[in-house]
Order: structure tokens, then C-alpha cells, then sequence
């Protein structure tokens, strides 16, 4: 898609996703042609003319303003992912750089390998934001074993892995909220780099194989993906619930850091000691980059 079909789409879903009640306006009548809102109660709320608002929705926010943006934003009661997504949108339509153009090139550092290798107690990756698994440590490729499966090597690609694979959908248990959320990510990457031909590679690949992608991917939304909880049905281990914080890496724009940990004296430790003793017996290489 090009971005001014981005736009729209992502503007009119936005849209229909707010009724005249959220947005504090009369519903007049019961039968309205439209879910949510219609364009003229958005220009309305942003404070801009019907006309302009339609030409913004058509895809034309190349020379729209910041404060017609936040304008935007807050009409359509966007979250702080969307409204980023906005914005790069924004300059993708004027061509200007985007939030983290400047992306990592080349290997890893070793210092990066190094920290990322020195912790052994917590499952750990690099990934850029193609969710391509670029280097892990020995528990993080224990954890994460069905990527690994043959004998790969990093990059694996998350993504690829969960909707094209077979094990895919047994080895993230809470499957709906897992594919929303790595399609959202992927969403969010491709407002951010929309010329990433590696990217849109892998999207058309995916769009083209898979149905649930195909159909995520067509609501249009984005996402954050700082800190929560994620599930897996390890084939050695059994089901364990991990906590997982994500932080980018300053000095390699585009990359992600992502451990996950378990609270002490719960279910979810016990199964990450065992998951450690498993990999121990296993000779995973650490770190792999």
C-alpha cells in the first residue's frame, strides 16, 4: 500500500472506532450511515474545515501542521502509539525522516554482546523492528528453542516464525493477543520505516501466506511494546508466564533489548530455573550474534 492509503485507512478506522458519546456530541437520530464518527464531527472537534479534514483523511498530510496533527490526535482520542504513528505517517507523505531513520548497520558490537551474554538469569534478544532476532543469549535461545530448531542461527524472525510455522501457534498459548500484538509492532515499524524494503518484503510475504496476519494487518493498529507479560508453551518446560521489559538500544538506532524475568518463589521461577537447567544440557552457545 502507499502511504496516502496508510492514511486513510488509518484515519477512517480511528474514526469509527469513537461514537458521538465519547466524543461528547449529540447522536442525532438513530440511523447513521457510518460507524463512530462521521468526517464532519471530526473537523468539527479539531477545529478545522470539512473540506481540509476530507483532504487529510484522502491521504494529503504532507503540509499539515504539528498543531493540526495534535488537533487530529485528540479528536480521535488517539493513544500515544497512534499518535507517533500519525506523525510518522505524516513525514512519510512530506518525505521527511522519520523517529529512528537512522538505524544500526553493520554487526553488533562485542561490549553489546558481552552485557547481553552476562545475563545468564534472564532470557534475552536484540531485535530490530522487523522483530528479526539478531543476537540472544544462551537462555534466551533456550527459551525461544523453536526458532533455533535445525540448527539456525540468528537473525530468525519472530513473526515469520509465528504465522508460517507449524509450531507457531502451539508455542504462544494466548495466540490472539500474541498476533495482534506482533502485528501492531510490525504496523508501528512500518510507519516508522516505510521505505525499509526488507520490511515490506517480509509484509507482503506475510499478507500473501497467511489469513489471521492478513486480516490483523487490515485494522490498522499500532502499539508501544515497553514492559508486560508473555506466555509460552516451551516443548521441554511446559507453559511459563514471563514478565519481559523491552529497552532500545541509544548508540544502535532501530534495535531493542528484551529480557524477561519471573517474580522469586513463584510457578513461573521454578520454570525458568528448569528452563536453565534444560539449556545447560543442551550446549546453547552464548551469546549468538
Amino acid at each position: 500500500m502507499s502511504t496516502e492509503s496508510d492514511i486513510r485507512a488509518f484515519l477512517a478506522s480511528r474514526r469509527a472506532k469513537i461514537s458521538p458519546q465519547q466524543a461528547g456530541l449529540p447522536a442525532y437520530g438513530g440511523n447513521r450511515r457510518v460507524p463512530g464518527l462521521r468526517r464532519e464531527e471530526v473537523a468539527l472537534l479539531a477545529g478545522v474545515s470539512i473540506d481540509y479534514y476530507v483532504r487529510l483523511e484522502r491521504g494529503h498530510l504532507a503540509g499539515a501542521s504539528e498543531e493540526v496533527l495534535g488537533a487530529v490526535a485528540n479528536a480521535l482520542q488517539l493513544d500515544d502509539a497512534e499518535r507517533a504513528h500519525l506523525h510518522d505517517l505524516a513525514r512519510a507523505a512530506a518525505k521527511r525522516p522519520t523517529r529512528r531513520a537512522r538505524r544500526a548497520r553493520g554487526p553488533l558490537p562485542d561490549s553489546v554482546l558481552r552485557v547481553l551474554g552476562s545475563m545468564t538469569d534472564s532470557p534475552a534478544f536484540i531485535r530490530n523492528g522487523r522483530l528479526d532476532i539478531l543476537a540472544v543469549n544462551r537462555l534466551g535461545r533456550a527459551l525461544y528453542s523453536p526458532l533455533f530448531a535445525d540448527g539456525a542461527a540468528p537473525p530468525v524472525n519472530i513473526a515469520r516464525f509465528k504465522f508460517l510455522d507449524p509450531r507457531g501457534h502451539d508455542f504462544f498459548p494466548d495466540w490472539e493477543e500474541s498476533v495482534n500484538t506482533t502485528v501492531s509492532l510490525l504496523r508501528t515499524e512500518a510507519g516508522r520505516a516505510p521505505h525499509d524494503t526488507g520490511l515490506t518484503g517480509l509484509i507482503g510475504e506475510l499478507v500473501t501466506r497467511s489469513e489471521e496476519f492478513r486480516t490483523a494487518w487490515a485494522k490498522h493498529n499500532v502499539r508501544l511494546h515497553h514492559t508486560g507479560r508473555k506466555s509460552f508453551r516451551h516443548p521441554a518446560v511446559g507453559v511459563l508466564t514471563l514478565d519481559f521489559d523491552a529497552m532500545e538500544l541509544p548508540a544502535q538506532p532501530g534495535l531493542t533489548l528484551t529480557a524477561y524475568s519471573a517474580a522469586p518463589h513463584t510457578p513461573d521461577h521454578d520454570a525458568l530455573q528448569l528452563l536453565a537447567s534444560w539449556a545447560a544440557t543442551h550446549d546453547q552457545p552464548s551469546p549468538a550474534g
